[in-house]
């Protein structure tokens, strides 16, 4: 309990510097967050033009998908909200040297390169996601249950978690190649994969991103079990998958920082 007392009042003091540096360039997180909001919208209007077309994808219907959205776009900003720019700063820090400080902490220096910064804006588009969500279920005369809702959580959880293990191994390769952002950005536009519906793929293409890298999962199995369409085989798949990436990120972490030469060497 001390341990995790200790770490909680470091994170605290994480959060306290975030903010401070939030307020500073309020324009800029103002901005953002517009950005983000409008990016969202066009998703959105990107839906009624397929549905004008047609009455269903798969099996999913309009509001169906757009409950998908909103979930994906919640994933991802709650995953940017903490992880992002972390996972993006880990080559500066070891091209800078400025990991040799952070190794020489008395804490998990994995803790500290992770969780060092916090997007604040991310939470205000999170909620947007949220409330559209809420107007599809509407729409849907959808009620999910207490424990739907608690599943839908406990899910999302676990697909951030997956979005953070792989980013996180792909930013390690920057102990080797000494910049990886260009690699970490290119698995983030791999996001909007998330937003679309699995029986919208065929062949290959769904494999992969099924099972290599399991983005058709992330978003598709919460919302699958908000709208009672979700099978045991993809559940456990998702579990699996997120277990799996966890165990090879911590992996490859320790296999890197025992590479890792310092910035003096």
């Amino acid at each position: 309990m001390t341990k995790l007392a200790r770490y909680i009042g470091i994170y605290a003091a994480l959060w306290k510097n975030s903010v401070t540096r939030e307020m500073i360039f309020k324009t800029n997180f103002i901005l953002w967050i517009v950005v983000e909001l409008l990016w969202f919208a066009l998703q959105l209007c990107f839906v009624s033009v397929v549905y004008m077309h047609t009455d269903s994808i798969g099996t999913w219907t309009k509001w169906q998908v757009v409950m998908l959205i909103g979930a994906s776009h919640f994933i991802q900003q709650i995953f940017q909200a903490f992880f992002l720019i972390n996972c993006a700063n880990l080559s500066e820090l070891v091209r800078t040297g400025k990991l040799d400080f952070l190794l020489l902490l008395p804490v998990n220096t994995r803790f500290v390169v992770s969780l060092r910064q916090v997007d604040l804006g991310s939470f205000v588009n999170a909620a947007t996601a949220l409330v559209v969500m809420l107007y599809a279920a509407h729409q849907m005369q959808l009620t999910p249950t207490l424990a739907q809702l608690l599943g839908f959580g406990v899910l999302c959880v676990v697909g951030i978690l997956i979005h953070y293990s792989l980013m996180f191994m792909l930013a390690t390769i920057s102990f080797w190649t000494v910049r990886a952002q260009g690699i970490v950005w290119a698995y983030y536009n791999l996001f909007q994969i998330a937003r679309l519906p699995d029986e919208a793929f065929r062949g290959l293409f769904k494999i992969a991103f099924t099972f290599a890298v399991p983005m058709l999962l992330v978003s598709n199995v919460p919302v699958r079990l908000l709208i009672n369409t979700l099978t045991g085989p993809k559940l456990l798949l998702l579990l699996c998958a997120a277990a799996f990436c966890w165990l090879i990120s911590s992996l490859v972490w320790r296999i890197s920082v025992r590479h890792y030469t310092s910035a003096s060497s």
